[in-house]
């Protein structure tokens, strides 16, 4: 049984306030949906001060979790530590090499070596998204161990996803339950006061991405899971809140490829991002033609046909631009459907419009075009253009099943 913990956080950009931590308040959130307490936490900087901090704090908790210290570099120490406190010796991991080689090919050899190496009697936690794999095993006083990368983007799903599930069986949590959801553009600070507000006898935690939050539910009964999603749904939008593990890529391509349908997009403020989104996933090219990046309002109307006389009097950020946009760029692609994306990303305001407005087109060649306008909070021109992607993705999915885009966009809050 498991009832205290301590956390390491290692990285001296961290002590010195270079970068801001992202690992305290998601690991003690974590922990203590499985009711073990956290002891304490301590951010050291990568100059070996953890051997001595490691070996006084193994002898207090039950469980030691360790972030960063696993690159490749000398002042990389974390694991050659563990192995001292545990009475152990560095040994490489067959799988953990294998993997890596499959990644870096004859790159391996040298420093990235080290990234193979785990204490004797260790056993292994899978990176997914990252070159060095983490780590656990037991101290000669019982205590586990848990070593993880640094990265947010690499700590966190493995985090999650293996050492969660792990904890929740030794903490004797054998029945426990947990939903994961992703949320798209509302904002993490006001996705949490929602959660918390609706359901507080829940355990919600969340781990924020470039374009989705992942959004955990763990506790109570599944019907008080099912109230509390529900209700999160009608706050902020049924479309903003996905059931598992997905994007608004994900939902959108997965209509294209079941239909066998194709799709193009005019892009202004947000200048090729959405193209680029597009082509992420493999195979892309059977449902995605092309792009009009129509920064200017001169290829607005010489390449995609929008009439200047819209451009004097509604002005390019209008939903009127935006639905000649669509249909511009459908009708050079050849495409079944064509998205436009049109507004102001900031910083500063443009056409008597504010910073966030953004309109979009939708255009089809088997049914009329459709239009929108978004009025985005704004934390900057990067936080625009990404909400104005993923607000495209999902509209362009609704219109293709048929829906009503401007009930769609009334009923998302707090965007």
């Amino acid at each position: 049984m498991i009832a205290s913990a301590s956390l390491i956080i290692i990285g001296t950009e961290l002590t010195k306030g270079i970068i801001q931590d992202r690992h305290a308040q998601f690991v003690s959130r974590a922990l203590s949906s499985l009711d073990i307490h956290m002891n304490q936490i301590v951010a050291v900087p990568d100059d070996g001060t953890i051997d001595s901090i490691l070996s006084a704090i193994v002898r207090k908790s039950d469980l030691v979790i360790i972030t960063g210290g696993l690159g490749p570099t000398s002042d990389d120490m974390t694991r050659e530590s563990i192995a001292r406190v545990a009475s152990s010796s560095l040994e490489r991991n067959e799988d953990s090499w294998r993997d890596l080689y499959a990644k870096l090919g004859e790159k391996i050899h040298g420093a990235n070596e080290k990234q193979t190496l785990i204490p004797r009697g260790f056993s292994r936690l899978k990176n997914d998204n990252g070159t060095a794999d983490g780590f656990y095993g037991t101290s000669p006083e019982g205590t586990l161990i848990i070593s993880l990368p640094g990265p947010p983007r690499e700590m966190q799903p493995m985090f999650e996803n293996l050492v969660v599930p792990m904890l929740a069986g030794l903490s004797g949590h054998k029945e426990f339950s947990r939903r994961e959801y992703s949320a798209f553009i509302v904002a993490e600070a006001k996705l949490e006061d929602l959660t918390h507000a609706i359901s507080p006898e829940l355990t919600w935690g969340t781990r924020f991405q470039d374009y989705k939050i992942s959004l955990y539910l763990s506790g109570g009964s599944e019907e008080d899971k099912d109230r509390a999603v529900s209700a999160l749904r009608a706050e902020c939008g049924p479309e903003l809140i996905a059931s598992g593990d997905t994007t608004a890529l994900d939902e959108l391509t997965a209509v294209l490829r079941s239909g066998g349908l194709t799709i193009s997009c005019a892009e202004s403020c947000t200048g090729g991002l959405a193209s680029g989104m597009l082509t992420q996933q493999a195979g892309s090219s059977d449902f995605f033609t092309g792009s009009v990046v129509s920064y200017s309002n001169s290829v607005k109307q010489d390449v995609l046909g929008v009439e200047e006389v819209v451009i004097q009097t509604k002005g390019a950020v209008s939903e009127e631009c935006a639905v000649m946009m669509a249909d511009g760029v459908r009708k050079l692609t050849g495409t079944d459907y064509a998205f436009s994306i049109t507004g102001v990303a900031g910083p500063a305001e443009s056409e008597r419009k504010k910073v966030g407005t953004v309109c979009f087109g939708f255009s089809s060649s088997s049914r009329p075009s459709q239009s929108v306008c978004l009025h985005f909070s704004s934390w900057g021109r990067d936080s625009v253009r990404r909400k104005s992607v993923n607000a495209a993705l999902i509209l362009s999915r609704c219109y293709i099943e048929g829906k009503n885009l401007g009930e769609i966009a009334a009923s998302w809050k707090y965007i």
